[in-house]
C-alpha cells in the first residue's frame, strides 16, 4: 500500500469523523430545541418531582454544559446515557439488544439480495432483450419502485392473513422469514440491474472480444473476465446497502413486530425518551458512514487502476 492510498485512507477516515460529530451536534440541539420534555407524560408528577428528575439526569444544567457531558461520553466512554422510560437500563444496553436480532436479519437479507442480484443481473445480461430479460426489468422495477413497508404490508396480507403459510409475529418460529424477504426485494432488484447495466458494458469491451477471437471458453469469459470487473459498481453499493438495510428495517420491524433495533427506536419516539432516540440516531448514522468508508476502501483494494483524490 503506497503513500498515496494512506493518505487517501486518512482524510476518509477523519471525513467519516467529521461527519459523526456533526450528526451528534445536530441531533442533540435539535432533541432539546423540541417543545416539551421526556417527563411531560408521567402521571400525576407535580413541578418538585419534575425538576429532581431533570437534576437526576443532569437536565437542568447550561445546554452547552449538556452537549459537551453528552459528547465525552460518548467518545470517552462510548456512554449514550441512561434511558429515561426504561429505567435501570442503559441507551447502549437497549441498542445492543436490538441490533443483535435487526443485524441478522439485516445481513441474511443482503447475501440474497448480493447473490440473487448479481445472478439474476447475469442471466439477463447475457439473454439481453429476450423475454426472460424483459420480465427480470420489469419484475426489478416493480420491486425498486415499491417502498418497504407497502411491501411488507403486502407480504403480510397475503401469507400470513390470507394463505397463512408463514407468521405474522417476527418473534416467533419462523417469523424472520417475511422481515427478511421484505428487507432484500428492494436492495436485490437494484443490484440486478446494476449488474446486467454493468456486465452489458464490460461484453462489449476489446479484449472481451479479443478473448473470443481467440477461442477462450464461453464459461471463462463470463466468470473469470465479465462477472469479475462487472462487480465493482456493486461492490460500491453494497456497504451502503447494509447499512441501509439495517436502517431500513425500522418500518419492517414494527409491521411484523420484530425485536429489533426498530421497534425499540420507534416506542422511544412515542415516549419521548430522548437519549434513546438520540443514540440510535447516531449509532445508525454513524453505521451508514462507516460502512461507506468501508465500500470506498474496499473499491481501490480490488481495483487498483482506480486514482484517489
Amino acid at each position: 500500500m503506497n503513500s498515496k492510498t494512506i493518505s487517501y485512507i486518512l482524510r476518509r477516515i477523519v471525513l467519516a469523523v467529521i461527519t459523526v460529530w456533526v450528526v451528534i451536534t445536530v441531533t442533540f440541539f435539535v432533541m432539546h430545541a423540541v417543545p416539551g420534555g421526556p417527563f411531560v407524560g408521567e402521571k400525576a408528577i407535580s413541578e418538585a418531582a419534575q425538576k429532581a428528575l431533570e437534576a437526576k439526569y443532569g437536565l437542568d444544567k447550561p445546554l452547552f454544559t449538556q452537549y459537551v457531558t453528552y459528547l465525552k461520553d460518548i467518545v470517552t466512554k462510548f456512554d449514550f446515557g441512561p434511558s429515561l422510560k426504561q429505567r435501570g437500563r442503559t441507551v447502549i444496553q437497549i441498542i445492543g439488544d436490538g441490533m443483535k436480532t435487526s443485524v441478522r436479519i439485516g445481513l441474511i437479507a443482503a447475501v440474497i439480495a448480493l447473490i440473487c442480484g448479481v445472478v439474476m443481473g447475469s442471466f439477463a445480461a447475457l439473454k439481453r432483450n429476450t423475454i426472460a430479460d424483459r420480465l427480470i426489468m420489469v419484475l426489478t422495477t416493480a420491486f425498486v419502485s415499491m417502498p418497504s413497508f407497502i411491501m411488507g404490508s403486502l407480504l403480510l396480507v397475503i401469507f400470513a392473513v390470507k394463505l397463512k403459510v408463514l407468521p405474522a409475529n417476527g418473534a416467533s418460529a419462523g417469523g424472520m422469514i417475511l422481515p427478511v424477504i421484505t428487507l432484500s426485494l428492494s436492495p436485490m432488484a437494484y443490484i440486478t440491474r446494476l449488474t446486467r447495466s454493468s456486465m452489458l458494458d464490460v461484453l462489449g469491451q476489446d479484449y472481451i472480444r479479443t478473448a473470443k477471437a481467440k477461442g477462450v471458453p464461453r464459461v471463462r469469459i463470463i466468470f473469470g473476465h465479465a462477472l469479475k470487473n462487472s462487480l465493482l459498481p456493486v461492490i460500491t453499493y453494497f456497504g451502503p446497502m447494509l447499512a441501509y438495510i439495517v436502517t431500513g428495517s425500522l418500518v419492517v420491524e414494527q409491521i411484523f413486530a420484530v425485536p429489533g433495533i426498530g421497534r425499540a427506536y420507534i416506542t422511544s419516539i412515542t415516549g419521548r425518551d430522548y437519549p434513546m432516540i438520540m443514540g440510535t440516531t447516531i449509532i445508525l448514522a454513524a453505521l451508514i458512514v462507516i460502512m461507506n468508508l468501508v465500500s470506498d476502501i474496499l473499491y481501490k483494494i480490488v481495483d487498483p487502476r482506480i486514482t484517489l483524490e
